[in-house]
């Protein structure tokens, strides 16, 4: 059976005051859940969060990682940094990484390979901008985002890979992702993956689906077959809200 995950992406966000308030609340409210409940805090905050959670069942992932061991990356983190203080999951290819930093298809396959290799499993985001969508260029640029940075890899690689389906242009856009939309994308995904590797490999990888997801509409979104989670971005940072979310899985 496929792992349900609900991951929250704090991006840029909380001190660690506000961190460990935030990582209290959440432990003294999580509900009792078979999903896997994830949390990436800043970089600066990690080990802190990895001990604050130490007998919470709340895991702590990295919002980012570098693909070289070491060296003169200054400001980089590297995969043996994280694994050092705990941390085994690793978020690559974030839309806001690839939009505001250059992250290509290079450089992201160089980063899944060294995670990989270093037994850090990959939450691997991907999806398409709103010029995209609008030409229905959308399925042909998933595919190709797929395609040039996993569909490389041998077959057991699959089992430590989550993918994140990331609809940028629903994102802060105005426009709306509808839960049918999701579903669509995600059994597209699946059915791409098939066709690459084998139908066991696409059943068995989570897809989490990262479009704006709220206490409000996570339950109609969850329940589509091939949604299995969600990567949360802002109502991660409100304990409230991302229990909620957390309950509707």
């Amino acid at each position: 059976m496929r792992a349900k995950i609900v991951a929250g992406n704090w991006k840029m966000n909380k001190n660690l005051a506000e961190t460990e308030t935030l990582l209290a609340e959440l432990s003294a409210k999580l509900p009792d859940t078979n999903a896997e409940v994830m949390v990436a805090p800043t970089y600066v905050n990690l080990a802190s969060a990895v001990h604050a959670l130490e007998s919470s069942k709340i895991e702590v992932i990295a919002q980012n990682m570098h693909y070289a061991e070491s060296g003169a990356f200054t400001g980089e983190i590297s995969a043996d940094m994280l694994l050092n203080i705990g941390i085994d999951t690793a978020i690559i290819g974030h839309s806001e990484r690839r939009a505001y930093f250059g992250e290509d298809d290079e450089i992201l396959s160089k980063k899944v390979i060294t995670a990989l290799n270093k037994g850090i499993r990959v939450m691997f985001c991907f999806g398409e901008e709103l010029e995209d969508r609008k030409s229905g260029n959308h399925f042909k640029l998933v595919e190709s985002q797929l395609k040039n940075v996993l569909f490389g890899l041998v077959p057991s690689a699959w089992s430590n890979i989550v993918l994140a389906y990331e609809p940028v242009w629903a994102i802060g856009t105005g426009e709306t992702a509808s839960p049918e939309q999701a579903q669509e994308m995600h059994a597209f995904i699946r059915k791409t993956i098939s066709e690459a590797f084998d139908a066991t490999i696409a059943n068995n990888v989570t897809i989490l689906y990262g479009g704006s997801v709220k206490p409000g509409n996570a339950e109609e979104i969850f329940s589509k077959p091939d949604v299995d989670g969600g990567l949360i971005g802002g109502a991660s940072l409100v304990a409230d809200d991302f229990i909620a979310i957390i309950k509707a899985i």
